[in-house]
């Protein structure tokens, strides 16, 4: 395993700060939910994304349900999600007993597209919320899709799972709906092993989620619950791990904004190779560097040629109207997202990463195309 090159790796900070929390949550003896590293890791992000309030949680999925849960989603409401994204986005609508619809990409962002939206919107006025997914760290055109909920008086939840340290003109991704979650997975910018976060300048309805998220105990001395609760709260120690990485941040994005470019200057010249898209007003974070592939070479050759070299890289995400499970929902659209599906690879993007590692998945790259070109001579 030492010798594999990794598609997103964790990372821990060289100064130590993670076991610097972790020794204290010891010392204290709060190890179970809930301390310190908790209180101070949701009051830290808030102040890093510039959000009133925030809700360490278990999960980024949790983060969503309670999003949902939060904007009154219930049983046979409409929710509008991108349908390029991972399973985790759209799975708690289900959670909710709501009916998901999936709205397609566009090639600018690679995310949710605001035409495909508005005639969402019209097909189904009475929608409950919005769910919209910055892929890879790139901002979706955030001000048209605000633009359509708050005309439609419908909740915007974002899914910055991927996109922590990312900015839309300016403003951090995940603050400009109502409610932005990230995700601190294994494979994420930063890390808690797992853990999510919710976001919300609505602290009334942040308090409802932290009640709900600690099993909707009444503030009884007996044990009561009058509603429906949840264990997702995430722990003071995982919480300790997510103080200390989101003080490497900044490091992390610069390291992935470097192996991004350093792709892009070696591999852009090539045939039928393209990169995601980089607008003037979307900072991205770079999580995962990711190319689409337009010729007869196509990505499973530059996969499999990778695999072959303990070099992890991956598909991009298959579409969910595209999923056994979902496909039975409806989809708004024009199939970008399946020729996005179809053609595109992300490249190996873990921060710890050197030249070397760099070099050779360059080099490999380069041998499958220029190969792939002489056999279709």
């Amino acid at each position: 395993m030492e010798d594999k090159i990794f598609l997103s790796s964790p990372h821990m900070s060289d100064e130590g700060y993670e076991m610097q929390y972790i020794k204290e949550a010891f010392d204290t003896n709060w190890i179970s939910p809930l301390g310190e590293n908790v209180n101070q890791f949701e009051k830290e992000l808030a102040e890093k994304v510039g959000s009133k309030s925030a809700v360490a949680l278990s999960s980024g999925t949790a983060a969503i349900h309670l999003a949902l849960k939060a904007a009154g989603v219930m049983d046979g409401d409409i929710v509008f999600c991108s349908t390029l994204t991972f399973a985790a986005t759209a799975n708690p609508i289900i959670y909710q007993n709501a009916i998901p619809v999936f709205i397609d990409s566009d090639y600018e962002t690679w995310n949710m597209c605001p035409k495909s939206l508005e005639e969402a919107f019209l097909k189904y006025p009475n929608v409950k919320a919005v769910i919209v997914v910055h892929l890879y760290g790139l901002s979706a055109n955030m001000e048209k899709i605000v633009h359509l909920c708050q005309e439609y008086n419908v909740a915007l939840i974002e899914d910055a799972a991927e996109s922590l340290g990312s900015y839309y003109r300016g403003q951090p991704s995940g603050t400009h709906g109502d409610y932005g979650i990230y995700s601190f997975n294994g494979n994420k910018i930063i890390t808690t092993s797992g853990g999510g976060m919710l976001v919300s300048n609505n602290e009334m309805k942040m308090d409802k989620v932290k009640f709900w998220a600690t099993q909707s105990r009444d503030p009884a001395r007996h044990y009561q619950h009058s509603e429906l609760g949840f264990n997702y709260r995430m722990s003071n120690i995982v919480a300790g791990i997510g103080r200390g990485q989101l003080k490497v941040l900044d490091q992390r994005v610069e390291k992935k904004k470097y192996i991004f470019e350093y792709y892009r200057n070696e591999l852009s010249s090539l045939k039928d190779i393209e990169f995601m898209p980089i607008n003037d007003w979307n900072e991205p974070n770079y999580w995962l560097s990711a190319i689409t592939m337009n010729g007869k070479i196509r990505p499973l050759n530059v996969i499999e040629a990778l695999e072959k070299e303990n070099i992890e890289s991956r598909p991009i995400w298959k579409p969910m109207h595209l999923q056994p499970f979902f496909e039975k929902y409806d989809f708004i659209g024009t199939n970008v997202s399946e020729e996005l599906f179809e053609n595109g690879v992300c490249l190996p993007s873990d921060t710890k990463m050197t030249e070397k590692d760099l070099e050779k998945v360059v080099d490999i790259i380069k041998t499958v195309m220029l190969v792939g070109t002489h056999a279709s001579m």
